[in-house]
């Protein structure tokens, strides 16, 4: 079975929009097929045996993937080795990520920022995909 790099990625997203397990996507191995389900309603109807391993996999969420607040030391140590200390900081209070977006809005990085987490967020999904054998097309 093969799906496109597109239906996974999107899937990926819808995951990892909200805190983990408000939102999954259950992949069929089979047929390739998405399934979506959200704690805030409209969910697809899944099949009866969902929780058949063999058949199905749940995209994983970002944090899953350490693309969470590992990925932001990654790009601070990269680009801004001098806000190190700034970061830390910013990242043990709660909101850090909208305080750490103002930082890189401020010093005029956040689209370098959206670009380095686009381009970690789709190499880590092709790895994960490689890894759970879900063969994709058009990889980009």
């Amino acid at each position: 079975m093969e799906i496109e790099f597109d239906e996974i990625e999107n899937a990926f997203l819808f995951v990892s929009m909200g805190p983990m397990y408000d939102n999954q996507a259950i992949l069929c191995r089979e047929t390739g097929k998405i399934f979506y389900e959200s704690e805030l309603g409209d969910s697809d109807e899944l099949p009866d045996d969902i929780d058949d391993p063999e058949k199905y996999i749940a995209i994983p969420h970002k944090h899953e993937l350490d693309l969470g607040k590992y990925l932001v030391f990654q790009f601070v140590s990269e680009f801004i080795p001098e806000k190190t200390e700034r970061v830390e900081e910013i990242f043990s209070k709660k909101g850090a990520y909208s305080r750490f977006k103002d930082l890189l809005e401020h010093i005029g990085l956040l689209d370098k920022w959206y670009e380095y987490e686009n381009k970690a967020q789709s190499e880590a999904l092709k790895e994960w995909c490689s890894a759970n054998n879900i063969e994709i097309r058009n990889g980009r």
